[in-house]
């Protein structure tokens, strides 16, 4: 054991005061929030789909990170040094590293399946089955355990960090391990990641404004036959768009982190000082606590469903003339769905006629494809929240 590693920091008792003020509060609010999550999608067989494995899954790392991290970051802050030896400094590291991980692939994951959802609606019906999503969540563990193991078989090590009251990886030495998987971990596990989210997501973007664009083309009467098409499209944006505001706040958690690692990464640990390095991971343990609360929020079924469960969370339940508002949209939806079913033997011939001549058959072909595959829209739908 390094006695140097384990060595206090000279900075006032208040500074450990006030870290583990905000670490306790965040550990209270990510453990509570993300079980409420694991709960309401377990109790509600409406949010039971597929797709939301995925949203579960993130919940449970959001879940296990904060249980882990979160206790004993709070008692190291108020005995002011770390307190459990190099055996728990290097447990306490790795799980910090395995749920930050798996986090950040589930995410990736989720905007993946937005992705094909919208832009390839037809291949992922055929693709989409409980044991190939289980497969893709048991990848996605597998991933982050690889990297979460490897410095403790000698890529790299585990060490205290900041007010020396966390471990983490050793990014501060500048050995030739240490800089090779700080860089490493950092393209393979955030940038690439995140340059795959938006793109996903521009992707997601253009495909729906082609759509709309394409559907403006065609005459009034296959418009009002195709109104529960686009409503279902609109449902997929809309999930699309609650899980890019869970990965921007994710993202912008983990930033200053990022900065922090790469700096170090380029020579320049000797400019941080310990706060610069402390403050960072705690904001980073914070984004634990955002996915329940942007679903609280957001999602309506989420809500609707904790406020149902449990008493103490009745404030959820949407207001009076909200729930009208969707008693009314629910309605004008299944007479759109009977009107849809009806005139569908109908469509290929009718739509032919009413396509403006500037519409390629590519077009014709690609806007066939997608109606048909959203009219099956009971058998695959991710729950809209509304």
């Amino acid at each position: 054991l390094d006695r140097s590693l384990y060595s206090k920091v000279d900075v006032p008792d208040h500074a450990h005061y006030v870290v583990a003020f905000f670490v306790i509060v965040i550990g209270a609010l990510g453990i509570i929030g993300n079980a409420l999550v694991m709960f309401a999608f377990y109790s509600n067989k409406k949010l039971r789909k597929l797709p939301n494995y995925f949203i579960i899954n993130l919940a449970v790392s959001d879940f296990l990170m904060a249980f882990t991290q979160s206790p004993i970051f709070f008692v190291n802050c108020l005995y002011k040094e770390w307190m459990f030896g190099d055996i728990g400094c290097k447990l306490y590291a790795f799980c910090g590293a395995l749920f930050g991980i798996s986090s950040m692939i589930n995410l990736l994951a989720i905007s993946i399946e937005r992705y094909l959802a919208i832009t390839r609606p037809l291949q992922t019906m055929q693709w989409g089955s409980k044991r190939r999503t289980i497969f893709v969540i048991f990848l996605i563990w597998f991933y982050s355990l690889a990297w979460s193991l490897a410095p403790l078989v000698g890529w790299s090590s585990y060490i205290p960090e900041g007010l020396m009251t966390s471990c983490t990886w050793d990014y501060v030495t500048y050995t030739t391990a240490n800089r090779s998987y700080t860089m490493m971990l950092c393209c393979f596990v955030f940038f690439i990641p995140l340059g795959i989210i938006f793109f996903c997501y521009l992707r997601m973007f253009l495909s729906i404004r082609k759509t709309g664009r394409a559907v403006e083309r065609l005459g009034t009467q296959v418009r009002k036959t195709t109104l529960i098409q686009q409503k279902s499209i609109r449902s997929e944006w809309k999930l699309a768009k609650i899980a890019f505001v869970v990965i921007v706040v994710y993202v912008l958690s983990w930033s200053p982190y990022a900065c922090v690692t790469l700096i170090s990464w380029a020579g320049y640990a000797n400019i941080l000082s310990p706060y610069s390095k402390a403050v960072p991971a705690v904001i980073a343990k914070a984004s634990t606590i955002y996915n329940p609360i942007i679903y609280a929020i957001i999602h309506n079924k989420y809500r609707m469903t904790l406020a149902e469960k449990v008493p103490c969370l009745w404030f959820l339940f949407p207001a009076p003339r909200k729930e009208c508002l969707s008693y009314s949209i629910s309605e004008s939806s299944l007479r759109d769905s009977i009107i849809s079913r009806q005139s569908n033997k109908h469509f290929h011939t009718k739509i032919k006629k009413q396509l403006d001549e500037n519409l390629t058959d590519a077009d014709i072909s690609e806007m066939e494809a997608s109606l048909n595959v959203y009219s099956l829209q009971n058998n695959y739908q991710y729950t809209a929240g509304s």
